[in-house]
């Protein structure tokens, strides 16, 4: 990956996260001109705790891929629940935005969360204790093999 394609990769999971971490806050809290939720055991509730909750996950890069499979499900939830019974086009049934953070999280679903992500410092640090032989198992058998 050159580096352009690494910030971008980046640029566009840290954004969409903190992006749909704002509607789960609409839910949950009633911040930024939202109605907060009764209970956050109802589909609604549900629904603010994957937006706020898993977007914090999207933004810091941790458990990316099934984080955004999750997600990637809850909008076409979204979509079909809320804004298909309003006609079948996107902008019509105002459906688009479900219908583009699906495809944003199946695209983060197939790539992962990118060189900065904490995803991305868990598999450099496994990749280069294992590329190097400095892991605790290497050792503690290179010191039997020594004696």
């Amino acid at each position: 990956m050159n580096r352009w394609q690494t910030w971008s990769l980046n640029a566009l999971r840290i954004v969409t996260g903190l992006l749909f971490m704002q509607h789960g806050a609409q839910k949950l809290f009633g911040a930024l001109g939202g109605t907060a939720v009764d209970s956050w055991m109802s589909q609604m509730g549900l629904a603010g705790v994957l937006e706020f909750f898993g977007g914090g996950l999207i933004v810091l890069g941790l458990f990316t891929q099934p984080v955004a499979v999750v997600l990637a499900i809850e909008m076409l939830w979204a979509y079909f629940q809320v804004h298909l019974p309003q006609g079948y086009i996107p902008i019509q049934n105002y459906g688009e935005l479900a219908l583009l953070y699906c495809f944003i999280y199946l695209f983060l679903a197939a790539n992962g969360g990118g060189k900065f992500s904490i995803d991305g410092l868990i598999q450099r640090r496994m990749e280069g204790g294992a590329a190097s032989g400095t892991g605790a198992d290497t050792r503690a058998g290179e010191a039997v093999a020594a004696h």
